[in-house]
């Protein structure tokens, strides 16, 4: 299907486009009331996510609502660990909880590469469906979480501002560490490959928890593990996102991938120096917009001067904070889409 708008796609690729595509990471989400009336529907997180119909209802939304570039798959990164044979909780005010976790190459036999196509079957069943609702308008963006940080999850089976039980095992047991990466890296791969094949158009990998890394470990497990992903992905362009990883730019730019998505603490200009060849990605601060509509015009203005319109992507340094006007957010895009237009 040929899309309407391959703004997002064009740029990817570095190819010329006319203007800066604009999306957000977690647009699909409780910014919007209507995606609030189906997640109460749904009756939990999980069950939302899981129902292919619900999960597309609400990826769409932003599509509809706030006029963005592209729409991204609604659903979890903690969905890999699931498939493994590691199920989650997810717990009101506290976030997803893992009732077992795993700290020995004995705990690894119980688990298992994930089967998309069994396993993740819900996932691929609402890219389809979203596919449908979309009608080529906008490109379709599939993810999964890097490999190191649904590690983290894995082993300490909650959200951390730390992650010590995750950093202990890279030092305490190495075997262990590379052994467990090297499954959800597996397992990662064939679900992205899965993805696609249902009809997403780029993928992005979440590497939410590189920044607790240092450069040294960073380069040992993490960096290893990604470029196995980028490496294998061929179909599609991929997004390399690693929040907090201002020490690995050059490398992340060195990997296959097309697109480095940066945060609002990575300069833009040092960026560009670092990752010459690649489309880059952000990297305005969530905050910005809790501010006037004329200091967000103004910051957009700002950032699309420094990135340039071209090899760009306008997205925030991370996910969109729940409680942000939707207003706010529209004028975000809309300045996006005036400052950049040629």
């Amino acid at each position: 299907m040929n899309l309407k708008n391959d703004l997002l796609l064009r740029a990817a690729r570095g190819e010329k486009t006319e203007r800066t595509p604009v999306w957000m990471m977690r647009q699909a989400g409780r910014i919007l009331a209507e995606y609030r009336a189906v997640r109460e529907k749904a009756g939990s997180f999980i069950n939302l996510a899981t129902t292919p119909e619900m999960a597309a209802e609400v990826t769409l939304q932003p599509v509809d609502l706030l006029g963005v570039d592209a729409a991204i798959i609604f659903s979890d990164i903690l969905v890999i660990p699931e498939a493994m044979g590691l199920p989650y909780e997810m717990v009101e005010q506290r976030g997803p909880v893992f009732p077992s976790t795993v700290h020995t190459l004995a705990d690894l036999q119980k688990l298992h590469i994930a089967e998309p196509e069994t396993d993740l079957k819900y996932v691929l069943d609402a890219i389809k469906i979203t596919k449908e609702g979309l009608a080529g308008r906008v490109p379709l963006i599939g993810f999964a979480g890097a490999p190191f940080t649904i590690f983290c999850y894995m082993t300490e089976g909650k959200g951390s501002k730390t992650f010590s039980v995750a950093k202990k095992h890279l030092y305490a047991d190495p075997e262990f560490s590379h052994t467990l990466l090297q499954q959800i890296t597996d397992s990662t791969i064939a679900y992205l490959k899965a993805q696609i094949a249902a009809g997403a158009d780029i993928v992005q990998l979440f590497d939410s928890w590189a920044g607790i890394l240092s450069p040294e470990q960073y380069r040992e497990f993490s960096l290893p593990y990604i470029k196995q992903i980028c490496d294998a992905i061929t179909e599609v362009p991929v997004t390399v996102f690693a929040k907090g990883a201002f020490f690995a730019r050059k490398e992340i730019g060195e990997l296959s991938c097309s697109v480095v998505g940066l945060d609002w603490n990575m300069d833009i200009t040092e960026s560009r120096e670092l990752i010459p060849s690649k489309t880059l990605q952000g990297n305005l601060d969530p905050c910005v917009l809790y501010s006037s509509y004329d200091q967000i015009r103004a910051e957009v203005k700002k950032m699309v001067n420094q990135f340039g319109t071209q090899r760009y992507i306008a997205n925030l340094g991370h996910g969109v904070y729940p409680d942000t006007d939707p207003d706010k957010v529209r004028c975000f895009i809309e300045a996006v889409k005036e400052y950049s237009s040629l």
